[in-house]
């Protein structure tokens, strides 16, 4: 489709990341996962709930539905029926994620956000990540903190599930043997080298790698016209 931008193709990326989830909470962090949440919610997933990211369920157009009580909300997370789409300063080839130093731990070169609730979240309910600038800085060969758990951490953990990683390069998933990263998808004007380039340790890297889907008209529109049309997106990704 002529005249979709990078920041729109990793829009439907990470709406799929809820297709075919039922009545499930979405809790996207950042502008892009939340416009895919919300696409999704407005088209493929009408069972979404969608929150306020404090105590109340909203529409696709942030007016109020309902009412969730923090009970429930732990209920939620502790479940598995909630699919955190979060952030990684760094993120390995096993999913691991770091969001809260640079450097030792005890001597950090660089401090971030702190741990934060990404140990609970990877281990109790599926949790995706979202990286608007693939670089070997953020696609490291081993965190130096793992905040959220990967898999070669998650033995046991009923509810631990990376469903997939979206950056403005390409989709990856962890759908291997061994549950190392995966390239799944490339956008559209991306290049199996550039990715490679980009990332600080090998991908597996199958031998077709599609392009991400392109959206329909329909997913266009509400995204242009409806969801973002101050055109946010293009800021946060700007290719």
């Amino acid at each position: 489709m002529n005249g979709v931008t990078r920041a729109e193709y990793c829009v439907i990326a990470c709406a799929e990341a809820w297709r075919d989830s039922g009545e499930i909470l979405a809790s996207p962090m950042g502008l892009i996962p939340s416009l895919g949440a919300r696409l999704a919610r407005l088209t493929f997933a009408p069972e979404l709930l969608l929150t306020d990211g404090e105590a109340m369920l909203v529409r696709p157009d942030g007016t109020v539905e309902g009412w969730l009580p923090y009970r429930q909300h732990l209920a939620l997370v502790t479940g598995g029926r909630r699919h955190v789409m979060m952030g990684a300063s760094q993120i390995d080839r096993f999913g691991n994620q770091n969001i809260s130093c640079i450097g030792d731990w005890a001597r950090p070169r660089r401090q971030l956000l702190g741990v934060r609730g990404a140990p609970v979240n990877t281990l109790n309910n599926p949790t995706s990540y979202w990286v608007p600038r693939h670089s070997r800085r953020v696609f490291v060969e081993k965190v130096d903190l793992v905040c959220g758990v990967g898999y070669d951490h998650a033995a046991g953990a009923r509810f631990h599930r990376v469903p997939r990683v979206v950056s403005d390069l390409g989709v990856f998933d962890f759908a291997t043997p061994d549950h190392s990263m995966r390239l799944a998808s490339l956008h559209p004007g991306v290049t199996v080298e550039q990715v490679a380039e980009a990332t600080g340790f090998a991908l597996s890297v199958p031998d077709d790698v599609p392009y991400t889907r392109e959206p329909t008209a329909d997913e266009l529109r509400l995204v242009r016209e409806v969801l973002d049309p101050a055109g946010g997106r293009a800021r946060e990704v700007a290719a």
